[in-house]
């Protein structure tokens, strides 16, 4: 058997391009996830201190969690609001399973960013000896998707723990650890452009890196302690949600963020 024989044809890359089930890696991805980040932030707070008891919010975060998940999993191809949704309830559910373990467990922001580093260090392993690639392009099955969406949500988590490291254990404020994650995101791509890192995980690092550097600044805005600025849970939350609506309403009719959208 040739080796040609062995390499997908143009029919069956066509075929997993129209199953993969998440968008492709664009601006517009990057400005929604980190708009996603800082609303899930605000938004679980808001549940959680302003609307109903901390119980019922986390109950209500983990009904919506598994709503918008199972909807995901369920539609066969990429669809901007469902994906987006899950991502969504995924900031919002994440947010809530880290503060938990601070708030309800006593678990400090050090070691709940240790533990979760061990979870996605674990996920990532597990995804990788099954599948052989921990590539977003390739999200077109069952298993690989569920290793995705896994995580995603240990990413938020993890974000979670991180930011309130820095901006409360290390006494940083919101506005510092904001302008500190800035920089970091930064890294993966100048390290990818100049020095070839890996494609793989220059993603995933600026991905881990979205959730401390969007949440920093919902509760810069939000907040009335650590530097922040007192706007209000409420209004960071509306405002953020409006703004994501606006986008994924225009890549829902523009299909910018699919690579076989006509121009």
């Amino acid at each position: 058997m040739s080796t040609a024989t062995l390499q997908p044809q143009p029919t069956q890359i066509a075929v997993r391009r129209a199953m993969r089930k998440v968008p492709e890696v664009t601006i517009y991805f990057w400005i929604v996830k980190l708009l996603t980040t800082a609303m899930g932030e605000s938004t679980s707070d808001y549940l959680v201190f302003h609307f109903i008891s901390p119980y019922a919010a986390v109950i209500l975060g983990g009904v919506g969690f598994v709503a918008a998940l199972a909807l995901q999993f369920v539609v066969r191809r990429y669809i901007a609001w469902v994906y987006w949704l899950a991502v969504v309830m995924v900031a919002i559910f994440g947010t809530m399973a880290a503060d938990v373990l601070h708030v309800v467990l006593h678990v400090s922001y050090l070691e709940s960013t240790v533990f979760f580093s061990i979870c996605l260090a674990v996920i990532f392993a597990a995804w990788y000896l099954t599948e052989k690639t921990l590539s977003i392009h390739s999200i077109y099955t069952f298993r690989r998707e569920f290793f995705y969406w896994a995580t995603v949500m240990a990413t938020f988590a993890l974000g979670t723990a991180v930011g309130d490291l820095t901006a409360d254990t290390l006494n940083l404020g919101y506005l510092a650890s904001g302008i500190l994650f800035i920089g970091i995101f930064t890294i993966p791509a100048q390290a990818y452009w100049l020095f070839g890192l890996n494609e793989v995980f220059a993603f995933w690092f600026a991905y881990v890196i979205t959730r401390p550097l969007g949440a920093s600044f919902a509760d810069y805005f939000g907040k009335p302690f650590l530097g922040g600025l007192g706007l209000g849970d409420t209004k960071v939350s509306l405002v953020l949600t409006i703004a994501i609506v606006i986008l994924v309403g225009y890549l829902t009719i523009t299909r910018k963020d699919v690579q076989d959208h006509k121009a």
